[in-house]
């Protein structure tokens, strides 16, 4: 590969700091940018006044804090490359009002893939064209290969326990092209092996776990905050019975069994929710939707297909693919109708989440789940 200029997203993570450092020994221009999101999308609650610091939980919580920042800038310095703190407050609260707006209409958000398609294959390209650069270049665990004639194609990590295609799947085909995933082809092991190697400090950091904009176990009370309230209601059996109260829908998500607050004799799981009248329906574990989802918002990463394909559908990031004939629709929908039976199930079909459809390693595309 000729010598280019290239935007490395910096988190302040190991993942990105190899990535960075696997570019520079490649004899790369790279340009080092750290988002930034500004202060904290839910102010803390009080007491008397002051504020109730949240107890710090073991390991590395969310991304793009202060530390992050200074832990991208000692990774810049060891490299020896510039770093560039990229103030991305406006788009977060798109992102934030995305989340909170989802969690309103009983859907379960994944603000990671919107944050990845809007801001880190988004508006980083807006910056690394305004600075003369040809690619951008994350640590996501994710390959690209492309054909002889220069067609992208994206394929799942080589660490399969780490592989994080999924969450890649709504970027904008044409910018696939200009798109640089150097970690994709190592294990995780080799990539701390290497920042231990390059003395890098973030060579023993914590993964992070947990959303960026909110406090562990906070989101129902920011979702409460941006909507103007909890969204309060009745549980209910599948035929209209009532069996308690809950505090808010934002506090549910299809396919969920714990923390329900309601014991009948059997297990219990959400099979649906509704935003209009905020109920929470509940029922056995076979009521819950598990053969056919509709998706809409298509991205492709090929042409758009034109009929019913068999393949493989991914419907959340810690799960597996399972088989299923996918059929496009009209306006950038398409319906997959899953066929593996009781034991290649997909698992709880979430409203909200990504459908992300593969054939073996290769991710073809996918949409948001509607129904």
């Amino acid at each position: 590969m000729n010598a280019k200029r290239i935007v490395v997203a910096m988190s302040g993570g190991v993942d990105s700091s190899v990535a960075a450092a696997l570019l520079v020994e490649a004899g790369h221009d790279c340009v080092g940018v750290f988002m930034r999101h500004g202060q904290p999308a839910l102010p803390p609650a009080t007491a008397g006044g002051l504020p109730i610091l949240a107890t710090p939980k073991p390991g590395h919580q969310g991304c793009c804090s202060a530390a992050d920042a200074l832990d991208a800038r000692r990774v810049a310095d060891r490299l020896g490359i510039p770093l560039y703190a990229l103030d991305l407050t406006d788009d977060f609260e798109r992102i934030i009002n995305y989340f909170a707006d989802e969690y309103g209409r009983g859907r379960t958000p994944n603000p990671c893939v919107r944050c990845n398609s809007w801001l880190k294959f988004g508006r980083l390209f807006d910056y690394a064209d305004a600075i003369g650069a040809s690619h951008v270049a994350t640590g996501h665990y994710a390959r690209l290969t492309h054909d002889p004639d220069g067609r992208p194609h994206l394929r799942r990590g080589l660490d399969a326990d780490r592989d994080q295609s999924y969450v890649l799947f709504d970027i904008r085909r044409d910018r696939l092209a200009r798109m640089l995933l150097p970690v994709g082809e190592l294990t995780k092991r080799e990539v701390r092996e290497r920042a231990n190697s390059l003395g890098l400090v973030t060579a023993d950091k914590p993964d992070s776990q947990e959303i960026c904009f909110v406090p562990p176990g906070e989101h129902a009370r920011l979702v409460a905050a941006r909507l103007g309230g909890a969204r309060a209601g009745e549980i209910v059996a599948l035929d209209g019975r009532v069996l308690g109260r809950h505090e808010g829908i934002e506090h549910f998500t299809v396919g969920q069994r714990q923390g329900l607050g309601i014991a009948v004799g059997s297990p219990l799981y959400v099979v649906r929710i509704e935003p209009d009248t905020c109920r929470v329906v509940v029922g056995s574990r076979e009521d819950v939707p598990q053969h056919r989802l509709e998706a809409a918002e298509a991205t492709w990463v090929g042409d758009p297909p034109r009929g019913p394909f068999a393949c493989e559908v991914q419907c959340r990031a810690q799960r597996g693919p399972a088989p299923a004939v996918v059929t496009p629709l009209a306006d950038g929908r398409f319906c997959a109708e899953f066929t593996g039976g009781p034991d290649h199930a997909p698992g709880p079909i979430s409203p909200g989440q990504p459908a992300v459809c593969y054939s073996g390693e290769t991710l073809l595309g996918g949409g948001w789940i509607v129904a």
